[in-house]
């Protein structure tokens, strides 16, 4: 998988890491397009690969009154505008077979949830779309069993496989990143580390899934240090009243700073 295979990837060229960030879930236009513009004006400044993420339903909720979405075609239109209002890609979860070619209408990158990866026929759906799918690794499976899911994307004929690692549970609530699995899934797709999802603190009795977003940039600054090729993270500008996963969100506000420090550290490990 190359990059350069994602439609209107920019900077590809450049060595630095790409970036898959955005909201958990699309709320509205307007909240979509207000974070897409900071992201979009920070990446290009730093020449960051950018991919705009936001899903656009959430089926995967620990309660029955969680907020899933604002409709699925509706939510999907506003991922095609962003993506042909500022020229960049876009990614969005699928979680049934029959979202991998509604999906692929509007988007660039199917993602396939964590939970979800083993689902044989959901990752031969969104991979028979063309589209470059984003497999996340299961809380529950090991690096070398990610080779099994690429190879169900490729057997397809489809090359165009990333593979992100969301952490492993550790206990019933809390989430670690096993920095070992980096190189050993690098043999298998470009590796992506979600710095937002495995710093969640899941299955809490509020039926509210906690996080530590204090240490985002500690993960992200390790990945970049380990030999990711890819960050994927979840941002807002009020994650405290964002729909859905706010608990372990990038405050909006932090993202230069944080983007800085990690180019300035992929340069380092470049020159290494």
């Amino acid at each position: 998988m190359d990059i350069t295979k994602i439609p209107q990837i920019k900077y590809s060229e450049v060595d630095n890491f790409f970036l898959l960030a955005g909201p958990c879930a699309i709320e509205g236009e307007e909240m979509a397009l207000r974070i897409a513009e900071k992201v979009v004006s920070i990446t290009d400044k730093l020449q960051i690969p950018y991919v705009f993420k936001g899903s656009f339903k959430k089926a995967n909720r620990s309660r029955i009154d969680s907020f899933t979405g604002i409709g699925d075609e509706k939510a999907l239109k506003i991922l095609r505008k962003v993506s042909e209002t500022f020229k960049v890609p876009t990614i969005t979860d699928i979680h049934e077979i029959s979202d991998a070619n509604m999906a692929a209408e509007y988007v660039d990158v199917l993602q396939i949830p964590a939970f979800l990866v083993r689902q044989t026929d959901l990752v031969v759906a969104a991979a028979e779309t063309g589209k470059v799918v984003n497999l996340k690794k299961g809380q529950f499976m090991s690096p070398e069993s990610m080779k099994h899911a690429v190879t169900k994307v490729t057997e397809t004929g489809n090359e165009q496989a990333i593979i992100t690692d969301r952490g492993t549970m550790f206990g019933y609530q809390d989430m670690i990143v096993d920095f070992r699995g980096i190189p050993t899934m690098k043999q298998y797709a470009p590796v992506v580390l979600d710095v937002t999802h495995s710093l969640q603190q899941p299955n809490q009795s509020s039926g509210v899934t906690g996080g530590r977003p204090a240490l985002i940039g500690t993960m992200a600054r390790a990945g970049i240090a380990a030999g990711v090729d890819g960050l994927f993270m979840e941002t807002h500008f009020d994650p405290a009243n964002a729909k859905s996963d706010g608990a372990n969100m990038l405050d909006l506000s932090l993202l230069e700073k944080l983007l800085t420090d990690l180019t300035a550290i992929r340069k380092t490990v470049n020159s290494l």
